[in-house]
């Protein structure tokens, strides 16, 4: 059997499941070395030391950093280029995309009080956003549409992507998606080189406010490491899935969703949770008859064994709890009731409900965004979106009466935490008058 089994019931159950959970490993000291290097040579040698490593790892021979940014007009001949069905269906995707991020807009707002003092809250976009997208084995126009639609939708002035092109090997389709959401500038890096060019600027990459979108390892740590001179979305992990099925759920179809997951990376994980010992045999059958005809087959046996887990729980009320300790990037519900069964999930980065739900359809056209927490820490944060690209200031607008009142509160407790200036700051323009 492909995948490793557990059972809810064995007593060192916690014990696999523990271990199943902590597959995450620390980035190795060698990776950080070299990240932090990279990012050195960018600050302090900027385009010079973009070139040179951009020779080095993508194989690039240019000698001019301008070169280094993709005109618009080859924007719109990949766009005229591609195949028109393709065209079509980024354009398709694109509007669902836009059409769900659409409800996440965020206005501002502001309330009087009796006295006549007025508070509330801005909302104002990023200047400028850098976007990270894949490229060099497989290239993932998805991640553009995901990542410059909600952009646009807040209101970002500015756009700029960043994409490694090995060999000089441009990508039509990534070029394609970049013009239609309306990408301002695309420069022809990748790596973490890309990732410090965005933070800290060169002579011909501008400096951003903010880096979204996912990568690699090393890509995954220059983000952490220049976050606070930008910010920055998430440190994403590799990808994941949870599928929790029962009743008659057709087990090819649960297979090639966990195939679906698995094919990203060996490092990807997939597991599956039923009650039903039945199905679990099924979907592990399903999983030996359909793996020989995959085309990255040996990714996602590898993914699978060293990663991914068949698990049998006693009933679903347990699958939840087994969900909620596992916080997954991708969780699907091929249950009876599957919506109701959702409410009661309390940490999952995306819920696909329902049997019909493949969370491929999410990865590209459904319309929520497919950036998402990784590594459990759907706990504490959420999927990319609009609100990722704007700022909220606070208001205040103090009237006489109502400054006069709020430095008695604002003094007292000033004076409790022993700073006076404060104190003497809240109730001068009483005390003074103009």
């Amino acid at each position: 059997m492909i995948l490793p089994v557990l059972n809810t019931s064995d007593p060192d159950f916690m014990r696999g499941f523990t271990a199943l959970l902590e597959r995450q490993q620390n980035t190795a000291n060698d990776v950080r070395d070299v990240v932090l290097e990279i990012i050195s040579a960018i600050r302090t040698q900027g385009d010079q030391a973009l070139l040179e490593y951009s020779r080095r790892f993508d194989r690039l021979d240019i000698s001019d950093a301008s070169a280094l940014e993709i005109p618009q007009q080859r924007l719109q001949q990949a766009l005229q280029d591609i195949d028109p069905k393709l065209r079509t269906a980024l354009q398709q995707a694109a509007a669902r995309i836009d059409k769900f991020h659409q409800h996440q807009r965020e206005e501002s707002w502001q309330y009087s009080e009796a006295d006549g003092s007025v508070m509330g809250q801005q909302i104002t976009p990023l200047d400028r956003v850098g976007l990270y997208v894949p490229g060099g084995i497989a290239a993932y126009p998805s991640s553009v549409l995901m990542t410059a639609i909600p952009a646009r939708v807040a209101g970002v002035g500015e756009l700029v992507m960043v994409t490694p092109t090995p060999d000089n090997q441009l990508n039509d389709t990534v070029l394609a998606a970049a013009k239609i959401t309306g990408v301002d500038r695309v420069f022809r890096i990748g790596g973490a080189q890309a990732i410090a060019a965005l933070a800290y600027g060169t002579a011909t990459v501008p400096a951003v406010d903010k880096i979204v979108g996912p990568g690699n390892i090393y890509v995954a740590t220059a983000k952490a490491m220049v976050f606070g001179k930008t910010g920055i979305d998430m440190i994403a992990g590799p990808s994941e899935v949870v599928v929790v099925a029962s009743g008659d759920s057709n087990p090819d179809w649960l297979a090639m969703d966990l195939f679906a997951q698995a094919e990203h990376d060996v490092q990807a994980q997939a597991i599956f949770i039923s009650p039903e010992p039945a199905l679990i045999h099924q979907v592990a059958a399903a999983i030996e008859r359909l793996l020989p005809d995959m085309s990255r087959q040996q990714t996602i046996r590898k993914a699978l064994r060293e990663h991914g887990a068949l698990i049998q729980c006693n009933d679903l009320a347990e699958a939840i709890d087994l969900v909620n300790r596992i916080a997954p990037e991708h969780l699907e519900l091929a249950v009876p009731q599957a919506r109701a069964m959702a409410r009661k999930i309390r940490h999952a980065g995306a819920i696909f409900m329902g049997s019909h739900s493949a969370e491929a359809l999410g990865d590209y056209c459904a319309g929520p965004n497919h950036v998402l927490p990784t590594a459990g820490t759907a706990r504490f944060s959420s999927p990319l979106g609009v609100y990722d690209f704007l700022k909220r200031t606070s208001l205040i607008c103090c009237s006489v009466a109502g400054a006069a009142a709020l430095a008695d509160i604002a003094t007292t407790l000033a004076k409790a935490e022993g700073l006076t200036a404060h104190a003497q700051s809240a109730a001068y323009r009483q005390q003074h008058g103009l």
